[in-house]
């Protein structure tokens, strides 16, 4: 098996992977992590060979993107502070814990390769956190949270992580410098992704064409990326700051291809992407296996310690930041979404799993200082975080939908039904509003006025047939009823036209661009 067959193998498990893991109620990014260590014990597969400094611009930007899409910015503002905690000081105080515990364990370890171990681990995964806690039916709050800690952490994490690694490097450390490169990184990333997303957008109305508009979409993630890293700053906050300006400003509501298409594409994007880079963290296993030949029982020492500080500082982070959040919230009213009881803080705290980007930070660290020496216990390192990695997402993975089914902690479905019963009476009222608007500039006759007042009433039945009284329900049945004579009809139109791809002298792209136009009305 070659590098290009073991890549199809993994593209192949990731689309697999989720039927599975919905039949079995496991996550499907863990189920790809076993795969991966199945396929690194088998002698015939290869070893990964990607440069590790390309892991993190290659895998890291669509998965950020694509998971920015399912939120919005009124969340990040709304949940600021709990994000903050959990993002920024969190990562702070998880990398001086660990980074005290290593270098009081490991005989050597300096306390620059220490800090630069406690960088790595300390940031919980934004893929691994929404892919989970996406699939358990959590509360939606919890969610938020989870996906804001996951997106920002990695800011924190990578920006300390490079100070460290400079200074195990270079031998010498200013903590006045250390903190100005923080600000400063930060400062170009948002100048860089805001500038590209108000790019971006002014271009996309410029392509027009929803084929260009999505394709432009996979190409700002990257551009944000590499020229935020070129320019000293974050590209992690870059691609952020990016996909936050476009889903917040590039949105046109009557471009209805282009969300569509554009929806389903990211979907795929997220499912396979996210696939390959957990199926290579199972891979990348046998560098780990291969460094503690003859020194298990010692480096596993090590690994569980450091297991064991990253998951009890998260927890004992966790409680004292959720009591103090709501005494905040409840004094003054804060709009925001917190954990409602200690069911749920437990969840958030079994929900830090590790993941994409601990392992392309282990593996990126440099195998020489500025002496020529080098880099100092690399291998006891990259052990250490590999085995925070898999005990945190294979242990915590596989038993969190059972931790979730244990503790009742579920989303509140009566409160999204409500929210979504008030969003199709307002769908419907704005069709009715505009109707009257219409009436007062264009002399309808007064059947086809009535006909346009039912259709507006049924844009809101069917988003949400529940919305009325016995008169609605009757109206939603004979929507039913005309819904599914409309679908047989359009089902014998598009037969007919796919029948006619066949027959000599069909033109097939005006077959195709026929069926589309089908397509389209069947989804409206």
């Amino acid at each position: 098996m070659d590098q290009l067959a073991l890549l199809f193998v993994l593209l192949l498990g990731a689309l697999i992977s989720v039927p599975v893991g919905d039949r079995f109620g496991l996550p499907a990014p863990v189920l790809m992590t076993l795969l991966g260590i199945v396929l690194a014990v088998l002698d015939f597969v290869p070893n990964v060979d990607i440069p590790p400094d390309l892991i993190l611009p290659i895998l890291l930007p669509p998965l950020l993107y694509a998971a920015v899409r399912r939120t919005s910015w009124r969340q990040f503002a709304a949940n600021k502070r709990p994000i903050f905690l959990l993002a920024v000081a969190l990562v702070f105080v998880t990398t001086l814990c660990v980074a005290v515990v290593a270098h009081a364990i490991v005989p050597g370890l300096p306390i620059a390769a220490a800090v630069a171990l406690g960088a790595l681990v300390a940031p919980p995964d934004p893929v691994a956190a929404t892919a989970v806690a996406g699939q358990l039916g959590l509360p939606r709050r919890l969610v938020s949270i989870l996906e804001g800690e996951g997106l920002f952490n990695d800011v924190t994490a990578i920006v300390l992580y490079h100070v460290a690694v400079a200074a195990a490097v270079s031998g010498s450390f200013t903590a006045g410098e250390a903190a100005l490169e923080l600000v400063l990184s930060a400062v170009v990333a948002v100048a860089v992704g805001l500038a590209l997303g108000w790019g971006a957008n002014k271009l996309m109305d410029l392509l027009g064409d929803a084929t260009l508009q999505i394709g432009l979409t996979v190409l700002v993630p990257y551009a944000s990326y590499v020229l935020a890293e070129e320019l000293h700053g974050s590209g992690v906050l870059a691609v952020l700051t990016t996909a936050l300006f476009l889903a917040e400003y590039g949105t046109d509501a009557d471009d209805v291809m282009t969300r569509l298409a554009g929806h389903t594409f990211w979907d795929i994007v997220d499912t396979l992407v996210t696939g390959v880079a957990f199926g290579l963290i199972g891979l990348e296993l046998h560098n780990a296996i291969r460094t503690a030949s003859g020194r298990w029982g010692e480096m596993l020492g090590w690994a569980a310690a450091v297991v064991a500080v990253v998951v009890l500082v998260r927890l004992a982070w966790l409680m004292p930041a959720t009591w103090l959040t709501k005494r905040m919230h409840a004094k003054r009213d804060y709009d925001e979404e917190i954990p409602t009881s200690w069911r749920e803080t437990v969840i958030m705290w079994w929900s830090g799993m590790r993941g994409v980007a601990s392992v392309a930070l282990a593996l990126a660290i440099p195998l020489e200082t500025e002496s020529g020496a080098g880099f100092p216990d690399r291998d006891e390192i990259i052990f250490i975080a590999f085995g925070v990695i898999m005990a945190t997402l294979v242990l915590q993975g596989l038993t969190l939908p059972w931790l979730v089914k244990r503790l009742g902690v579920r989303a509140d479905t009566e409160r999204e039904k409500e929210f979504e019963k008030a969003l199709a009476v307002r769908a419907a009222k704005a069709a009715k509003r505009r109707l009257r608007e219409i009436e007062t500039v264009e002399e309808l006759p007064e059947e086809l006025s009535e006909q346009m007042m039912r259709r507006a009433f049924e844009i809101g039945v069917r988003i949400h047939p529940e919305m009325g009284d016995e008169e609605r329900r009757e109206a939603r049945r004979r929507l039913k009823r005309v819904r599914r004579i409309q679908g047989e009809l359009l089902s014998a139109a598009r037969h007919e036209v796919l029948a006619a791809r066949s027959e000599p002298g069909a033109d097939p792209e005006v077959v195709d661009r026929v069926l589309r136009h089908l397509d389209v009305r069947s989804l409206r």
